[in-house]
């Protein structure tokens, strides 16, 4: 048994491992790392397919940490910690996954399913470690796709809005998809008529309806959202609409010879240092309803084939929701006119105001007014009228224009930028000049707009006018003036220039505010105003003051629409809301969590809703303190709903998602919505603000917003 056999099968074994020692690492398709016990790379294997992206064999005797920050892994630390604990403990780690750039241009991203063991010789002395990759990147990336699509069906499209549609489209696709996304939509689409295929003819207006970027809320794009543009001749964009074919440029250069420094979007397009870009016109029912474009700058890997196939798919759903809000919104705007809801506003901000108002039809239409809640306890109270009166009084179009009021309202846009982004949608716009697609052209019937917000809890009003009568302010105690607001241009008139008026109103102060139609003599108005409206208690019998105003001051004969409105602020003080900043560190979740509870408690909120209001702060100040750098603000307002707003220094808006069972994070916005009424983001002085607002139910509290008086 010893003569030859013993060494014929020992050389044997020596050339086998040989033999699979050389095929593991010059011939194998899949990764092979070696690290010595200090973790620097001695050895790894020459044909792995990621070599040629990911040329790790150039970093021979780097450590491990300089590898993984060469190839700008996510997670460096996870790996680190990983290595060293197979290192020492001699435990494997299984399916650690890994994800990494190259530093070749363009970036190529992948993403690698790795498995660590621990090398050591027969007796035990501990050698290094090795590492076997397997590249998933096709899979992962199918999977995220796959989540990308099926939240489409959920997350785009829950309103009947083209504005709110086309927001909700660029939120899903950005950062996942894109770092920036447009949305223009020919202006028909707004007015919820039908694109003619002489829509696409050159010359042709769209409007923006939506963008969205990874720079943030404040970062608006060229045109701005509300604006009209039309894309020039000779462009990619033009080309796309004409072919109805999408485009994919892979690699935008500079000089790019369709691209003109002169023109803003472009001009815009390489001071952002944009590198690829997706073009997909929007179709839906036999109809091209405009051009949905995916840039990317931010991220270095470039668009794909496979990137342009999910923007399709992406972008087909988001038609049919565009295309539903376009039936819905001319139908809705004729059905209101004719049944006169466009007349009445609802009843929301009661923590805010006492409202009442009154309408006198003459059977013209085109004069409106409206109450918005907004957030942070805050309303707005819009009026507006056909500026040419009653021989230009178009219901339909003043129907449009208010819905469009609506939808710019949701983005919390101060008085005055909100008026600039309506200066052009009184009317269908004339054609925009060759020079610069990006500036708006008004149209030919001009409307008047007012636009107030009032701040319970600063009792600051804001006000902002187009052309329409300023309000009037009545003091408690019965001293009348009209608050001095400049008047801009009519919507669709001159220049889009609005100055926003601010005004801390005396406790208890009245705002009246009409259409010219109503009486067209200020000094009427200001004498009929002051005894009649000082001495009403709150109540109904606002209402009563109202009515009787509104038929004193009216003409014999209405040659117009005339409505009246009246609103008596109130104040929240400071037993209705309360304010605390946290330094930027985890463990200020809990202090919050505790100062938010406490505060709940003497409100005299009920158990459940105290709950859901820990866990939201918990979960907002958990975001702020992940991504925010400064100090966290927590304020609560107790108004006729609760809210909660957590404001950071960081200008990136928060984007809900659906984390999977295995993700450790992701939920928190979802956990937020599912509690609340509704919840949103604003942009204050310095970043952001994220509120979130909960009914009050009535166990919520042992006293009601309802019996606040005025302050």
């Amino acid at each position: 048994m010893t003569d030859g056999y013993g060494s014929t099968a020992d050389s044997t074994g020596e050339e086998l491992e040989g033999a699979l020692l050389d095929a593991l690492f010059s011939r194998s398709p899949a990764g092979l790392h070696v690290y010595d016990r200090g973790l620097r790379l001695v050895r790894v294997n020459t044909a792995a397919r990621m070599l040629r992206d990911f040329p790790i064999d150039r970093m021979v005797g780097s450590s491990l940490s300089e590898v993984l920050q060469a190839f700008e892994v996510s997670a460096r630390g996870v790996v680190e910690r990983a290595a060293r604990q197979v290192l020492e403990s001699g435990n494997p780690v299984f399916d650690l996954t890994v994800r990494l750039r190259s530093r070749r241009e363009p970036a190529a991203e992948a993403v690698v399913s790795a498995n660590v063991l621990r090398l050591q010789r027969a007796d035990g002395t501990v050698l290094g470690v090795a590492a076997a990759l397997t590249d998933v990147t096709a899979r992962v990336r199918a999977e995220a796709n796959l989540r990308l699509l099926n939240e489409a069906a959920t997350r785009v499209g829950t309103t009947l809005d083209v504005f709110r549609t086309a927001a909700e489209f660029g939120d899903l696709a950005v950062p996942r998809l894109a770092d920036t996304v447009t949305v223009d939509v020919y202006d028909s689409v707004v007015r919820g008529h039908a694109p003619t295929p002489e829509s696409r003819d050159r010359g042709a207006v769209l409007r923006r309806a939506g963008f969205r970027s990874v720079a943030g809320p404040e970062h608006q794009g060229v045109p701005r959202t509300g604006e009209i543009t039309a894309y020039p001749p000779a462009t990619p964009y033009r080309a796309a609409l004409d072919t109805l074919a999408p485009r994919l440029i892979s690699g935008l250069r500079p000089d790019a010879v369709w691209l003109d420094p002169d023109r803003r979007r472009d001009a815009r397009i390489l001071s952002a240092g944009v590198h690829s870009m997706l073009l997909v016109p929007i179709r839906a029912r036999g109809l091209v309803l405009g051009l949905a474009c995916f840039y990317r700058w931010s991220n270095p890997t470039p668009f794909d084939e496979k990137d342009l196939a999910v923007a399709e798919q992406l972008t087909t759903h988001a038609a049919l929701c565009l295309d539903n809000a376009r039936q819905y919104g001319r139908e809705r705007s004729t059905a209101r006119i004719l049944t006169g809801r466009l007349t009445q506003p609802g009843t929301p901000g009661a923590a805010a105001v006492d409202l009442a108002h009154t309408y006198l039809p003459a059977g013209t239409g085109g004069a409106w007014f409206d109450v918005i809640p907004l957030s942070g306890a805050r309303i707005a109270l819009v009026t507006g009228d056909s500026a040419g009166g009653a021989d230009a009084a178009d219901p339909t179009a003043m129907g449009e224009l208010r819905a469009a009021i609506e939808a710019l309202s949701g983005l919390d846009l101060p008085p005055d930028e909100i008026l600039e982004r309506l200066h052009d949608l009184a009317s269908p716009p004339q054609p925009v000049p060759a020079g610069d697609p990006g500036l708006a052209v008004s149209g030919t019937a001009p409307a008047s707009c007012l636009y107030v917000v009032y701040d319970p809890v600063t009792r600051l009003c804001t006000a902002a006018s187009a052309g329409h009568p300023p309000p009037v302010l009545v003091h408690p105690g019965g001293q009348v003036e009209n608050l001095d607001v400049d008047p801009g241009p009519a919507l669709g008139q001159g220049v889009a220039q609005y100055r926003a008026t601010e005004r801390a109103l005396p406790p208890g102060s009245t705002l009246v505010l009409h259409n010219t139609a109503l009486t067209a003599d200020p000094a009427g108005m200001t004498r009929s105003l002051p005894a009649r409206i000082s001495d009403v208690a709150p109540g109904p019998s606002l209402q009563a003051l109202c009515d009787s105003l509104a038929r004193d001051l009216s003409p014999d004969r209405l040659e117009h629409d005339a409505f009246l409105l009246l609103a008596r602020t109130r104040a929240l003080g400071p037993d209705r809301t309360n304010t605390w900043t946290f330094p930027n560190d985890p463990a200020i979740v809990s202090r919050a969590r505790r100062a938010a509870t406490a505060q709940l408690a003497g409100w005299g909120i009920g158990p459940d809703l105290a709950d859901n209001t820990a866990l939201i702060v918990s979960e907002l100040v958990t975001n702020a303190v992940r991504y925010a750098e400064g100090p966290i603000r927590l304020r609560l307002i107790l108004g006729d709903t609760l809210t909660c707003e957590v404001a950071d220094d960081s200008s990136t808006a928060p984007h809900l998602r659906r984390a999977l069972d295995m993700d450790e994070h992701g939920r928190g916005l979802f956990i937020t919505a599912q509690l609340t009424r509704r919840w949103g983001v604003r942009g204050v002085s310095r970043g952001k603000a994220i509120w979130a607002e909960q009914d009050l139910t009535p166990s919520s509290a042992q006293t009601r917003p309802e019996n606040l008086a005025p302050a």
